[in-house]
Parts: C-alpha cells; sequence; structure tokens
C-alpha cells in the first residue's frame, strides 16, 4: 500500500490543479462563479460482514461498532456554478475496520457472528467527484449575504476507491494480506463462484450536511458521507468456508502459505492448532449484502477566487500558474 501511495496523491493533485484551471476557464463563459479548497478530516466505520449488533447482520447504522472508529483526512476542490449547486472534487485516505470479537452475544443471530471470530482492516485510497446541492437558497432573501450563515446541503455522485483487507494471524498476532491467501477458494477451479476480487472497486458517495460560513471567504462544514459500493470483499468475507485440503493442494502441502491461508480462512476454533468448529459448506459470510463505509467529515474550505458580474473572468490562483 506504501508504495501506491505517493502515485495516488500525486494524481490527486494533479486533477485538483486541472479543476481549478478548468473551472477558471469555464468561469470566463459563466459556467462556474466561484471556487474554493480545503482540508478534510473526520472519523470512519465499516458496515458489512464482519463485527454488528443483534440480529442478524446489516449494511446499515444498526451494526455500527464505535470501538472500531478509523479516521480518514483528505482535500478537496469545489467549483459552484451557483449558490445553489457545486461540483467538488476529493481525495481521501484513511482506514476502515471490523472485529467479531467486539460482538456483544445475546442469544440470537448474532451468536454466529462471534463464533466465527475474524478481524480486519484496510486503508483506504479514494477520490470522487460528487454535485453539492443546497435547496434552502432558494428561499433565502439574499444568496449572497453570507456571513454567520448556516446552508444545509445534500450530496450525491461516483468515486473510486483503493482497498487491501488484513487480518490478524492467530498464531503471531500480526497483519498479513488476506487477498493472496484466497480464504474462500477465490480462484480455485472447485469454487468457480467465487472469482478474485478486485482491489480498485467504483462506490457512490452520497450524503448529507451542513455548511457554516464563518466569513464571507471561509466555512466550515459537518456532513455525513455514506459509501454505497459493488464488492462484498473489503473485509474478505462473503460466501462460505472451504475445504482446507485446497490450500494444500494450490499453495504446496505443509508450505507457510497454505499454511497461514487455513489458520485465517477458519479462526473459529485455533486450540487444538487446526481449525474446527465451522467446515466446508458452512456459512461465513453473507454474499446478498455488499460492504459499506462512511464517514463523519469536518471540512475547513476557502475561497480562492470569484467571478465578478461585471468581467466574468476569473484566473487561476498564482500558486498554479508557476
Amino acid at each position: 500500500m506504501k508504495q501506491h501511495l505517493p502515485l495516488f496523491l500525486r494524481k490527486c493533485a494533479l486533477s485538483l490543479v486541472a479543476l481549478a484551471c478548468t473551472q477558471a476557464s469555464f468561469a470566463q463563459i459563466g459556467l462556474f462563479n466561484e471556487l474554493e479548497a480545503g482540508i478534510t478530516i473526520g472519523p470512519s466505520n465499516f458496515l458489512g460482514d464482519l463485527g454488528g449488533n443483534r440480529g442478524k447482520g446489516t449494511g446499515f447504522l444498526k451494526d455500527n461498532n464505535f470501538s472500531q472508529t478509523r479516521f480518514f483526512i483528505g482535500g478537496h476542490i469545489t467549483a459552484y456554478q451557483s449558490p445553489l449547486l457545486g461540483l467538488r472534487l476529493a481525495a481521501n485516505y484513511g482506514t476502515i475496520a471490523g472485529d467479531d470479537a467486539v460482538i456483544k452475544g445475546q442469544g440470537g443471530w448474532e451468536e454466529a457472528r462471534r463464533f466465527r471470530n475474524t478481524n480486519f482492516r484496510s486503508r483506504v485510497l479514494e477520490g470522487m467527484l460528487v454535485a453539492e446541492v443546497y435547496p434552502t437558497v432558494l428561499f433565502e432573501w439574499d444568496p449572497e449575504d453570507l456571513y454567520r450563515k448556516f446552508r444545509p446541503y445534500g450530496v450525491i455522485g461516483v468515486g473510486v476507491f483503493n482497498f487491501n483487507p488484513q487480518g490478524t494471524d492467530p498464531l503471531t498476532g500480526e497483519y498479513v494480506n488476506l487477498k493472496p491467501l484466497s480464504t474462500e477458494g477465490q480462484g480455485f477451479a472447485e469454487h468457480p463462484e467465487n472469482k478474485p476480487y478486485k482491489l480498485t472497486q467504483l462506490n457512490i458517495p452520497m450524503g448529507v450536511g451542513v455548511k457554516y460560513f464563518l466569513s464571507e471567504k471561509s466555512s466550515l462544514s459537518l456532513e455525513i458521507l455514506h459509501r454505497k459500493t459493488f464488492t462484498d470483499y473489503i473485509d474478505d468475507v462473503s460466501t462460505n468456508y472451504i475445504d482446507p485440503d485446497l490450500f494444500d493442494q494450490y499453495f504446496g502441502v505443509g508450505t507457510q502459505k497454505a499454511q497461514l491461508a487455513r489458520r485465517m480462512a477458519n479462526k473459529t476454533d485455533q486450540s487444538s492448532g487446526a481449525s474446527a468448529g465451522y467446515g466446508p459448506g458452512d456459512k461465513r459470510g453473507t454474499p446478498t449484502q455488499n460492504d459499506a463505509y462512511y464517514s463523519v467529515n469536518f471540512k475547513l474550505s476557502f475561497k480562492l477566487a470569484r467571478a465578478t458580474n461585471s468581467s466574468r473572468q476569473m484566473k487561476c490562483p498564482t500558486l498554479l500558474r508557476h
């Protein structure tokens, strides 16, 4: 993951610069009127197969585990066509996690997940292009008067994210990458239904927020941003347990990788030195429910430029022109 971070950040920086200059050009023909940029930071949580609360697992806030809260940080640049509508390009980096050990068993469906005893974490790199809609602008007497004004908004768009699920090896306590281990037989001929999953996927960011204008040129926003994804493997858990002998068949009998795959694929009972409890064909995850994650974002933004009614012209900020 570390080798991908600098390249990712460079691409995001270039994209932000390109949008700034593009917005400046569009401002000259009246398409965008205003440009702002800033930073984002806030807690993040995972909603998927691992962890959760009482009853059946879901991909909604019911199964939120606050003890698994991690953090995201990022940057954004937003172009406004009018006070009603903005177009935001953002890049974020952070972590999400889930752990069956935090489930509080109450004798229901959650007991099966708690007995599964699996955990994960993943670094997440994401970029997104979203629309910000400020509906209350339609009812404001003077939308240009911003000082100390609150303005609620909605967010929806499209994004791309990169993840890499890691789990704790019960033998060493260290985190190991899970995708190469094919814990559910991904890529094995015996399980053609389980295809190897890609670590870069699309998502749909959606949410709501409220923006407070500290001054005419700065603002502070609080928003809840949910990411709907199209994969159930952010936590490397989706379908059923497989025959552990397949790891010997594909990775070599008794090899270090085969032994590690056995330990990571079935962690229900390691006391005897071999996996026990759940067996081949038993439910390990719920493939009908894709994983999701969300963050509570604090956004500090500053206006970079503004088109005037007289000239309708805007230039790239000086730092972007050298």
